[in-house]
């Protein structure tokens, strides 16, 4: 078992996301209507600055390399490494999060040197979530095997944690006679967080063992509980007395009228705030440290509901 599997890294910006016994509440970008397929990304990064203001703790950004017919998202999303560097010239304090870098289809030093990049424009506030991506047909598109998602996520995830650990390590693919010795710059002090978003095709134990912690999407609750308790078998299985974050990606339609109850829509909820505070709650007496909201904003502008949500639904969780 190597130092990755004992240890994964954490950091401070880490520990402010993920915490025992508490939940914090990011966003999703970008904050679109179901019929938007043209996002004003310079909106965006205002909608993000203003969450930094409120008190938001993460922003997350999705990797989504090609757009096809066949695809139920039909965002044109821009290519995460350049909105995340946009997001850290433009925000503060908050976490900045990929949600998630298919690692399987890009190469591990080229994340590593993108990932060091976003940390350093952003002091430190970056976790590098990563993914395997579930969409067969772009795997022949980049000319790669569906079939062997599972060991390229192992392998790609070994040479990146190495190569954004401390000390830095690039392990080449190959090292022919005479090859120098290669290291990425700028170093860092303090190596990046890796968070694993979905399974990559991993068991529980091995995530649990690499990863500061695991990040699925929405469930109902029974169903959710029992993820996390699997989860927390999985932890106590390979990291024994360990912390290891638990959270959730949850779509929210909120509700004009603030008491209007929680009903079930696809992977979340619609609801009133004062049901989406119980709601929370529950997840996080559940084992739940950390939501992300894909924010609903076709009735509402996008900037009402997160002040509404910074006013009256956040401080229940970030005091």
């Amino acid at each position: 078992m190597n130092a990755s599997e004992n240890n994964p890294a954490s950091s401070a910006i880490a520990n402010a996301v993920f915490a025992q016994d508490k939940l914090s509440v990011g966003i999703t970008l970008p904050i679109t209507r179901d019929d938007q397929s043209i996002v004003d990304f310079n909106e965006q990064i205002a909608l993000a600055r203003h969450a930094d203001q409120l008190g938001y703790r993460a922003l997350w950004v999705r990797d989504v390399p090609l757009n096809s017919i066949d695809y139920p998202d039909p965002v044109g999303h821009l290519d995460p490494w350049v909105l995340l560097g946009a997001l850290a010239s433009n925000t503060e304090r908050i976490a900045l999060i990929s949600g998630a870098i298919v690692l399987t289809l890009r190469h591990p030093l080229h994340v590593a040197k993108a990932a060091i990049s976003v940390d350093t424009l952003s002091r430190g506030r970056f976790i590098l979530g990563l993914g395997s991506g579930d969409r067969p047909p772009e795997y022949a598109a980049f000319g790669r095997n569906p079939d062997d998602r599972r060991d390229l996520y192992r392998r790609h995830w070994e040479t990146l944690a190495a190569a954004v650990g401390v000390p830095s390590r690039v392990i080449p693919d190959d090292t022919p006679d005479g090859a120098p010795e290669f290291y990425l710059l700028p170093r860092h002090d303090v190596a990046i967080p890796m968070l694993a978003v979905g399974s990559g095709g991993q068991s529980v134990d091995w995530i649990a063992r690499h990863s500061l912690g695991w990040m699925t999407y929405h469930r109902e609750p029974q169903t959710q509980r029992g993820r996390y308790s699997m989860w927390r078998a999985a932890v106590d299985r390979a990291a024994p007395g360990a912390f290891r974050a638990f959270g959730v990606a949850m779509r929210l339609d909120l509700a004009d009228d603030a008491d209007e109850p929680a009903t079930d829509i696809p992977l979340g909820y619609r609801a009133g705030r004062h049901a989406l505070v119980s709601l929370l709650r529950e997840m996080r007496d559940n084992g739940t440290h950390h939501v992300t909201l894909n924010i609903a904003a076709g009735r509402r502008p996008a900037r009402d509901i997160i002040e509404e949500l910074a006013a009256h639904v956040l401080p229940e969780f970030h005091r």
